[in-house]
């Protein structure tokens, strides 16, 4: 279960009212951040930057592929641990606006986890250690340690099956 701070709006979407939830500056910031990361070629590089302007929590050794796109409103509310990837054009999201409402989530990525290409993560998920995340699967729930998912909807399998 997706553990999600919901904010309800009585009158439109609150999408088109969002710099009342978040200063257009902070947006702009983070913007102009995430785009000189995405194709900044050093891991190592995007990894500082990332730290340091977005306050994303990274542990050591966590690389972070060409054009992957974390949150532009709550980058700080992503934690990867230690010696993880997050794959090619991936995205990371922790805020969704809905017609009706608009949500925040944290999203946390254990060590030693792979997230594959063209990933989605939603905001309020919890990816355990060691888990392998398959090419293009939207991460709607949490996945367990020593797990593998993939797919959408997402399919999660323990990985001592797997190797079996």
């Amino acid at each position: 279960m997706r553990k999600l701070d919901r904010f309800p709006s009585k009158k439109e979407n609150p999408l088109w009212n969002m710099y009342k939830t978040i200063s257009f500056l902070r947006v702009v910031k983070n913007f102009v951040i995430v785009e000189l990361g995405r194709f900044t070629p050093s891991t190592k590089a995007k990894h500082i930057l990332y730290r340091r302007g977005l306050n994303m929590k990274l542990d050591d050794k966590v690389s972070l592929a060409y054009k992957m796109m974390p949150d532009l409103f709550y980058p700080e509310n992503i934690t990867i641990g230690k010696n993880s990837v997050v794959g090619y054009n991936a995205t990371l999201l922790t805020h969704e606006y809905l017609v009706d409402e608009y949500r925040i989530g944290n999203i946390n990525i254990g060590k030693n986890t792979m997230i594959g290409a063209n990933v989605t993560i939603l905001p309020g998920v919890t990816i355990g250690d060691n888990v392998l995340v398959g090419a293009g699967s939207v991460v709607s729930k949490d996945i367990p340690s020593n797990s593998l998912a993939y797919g959408n909807p997402l399919i999660i399998k323990e990985r001592s099956d797997i190797e079996k």
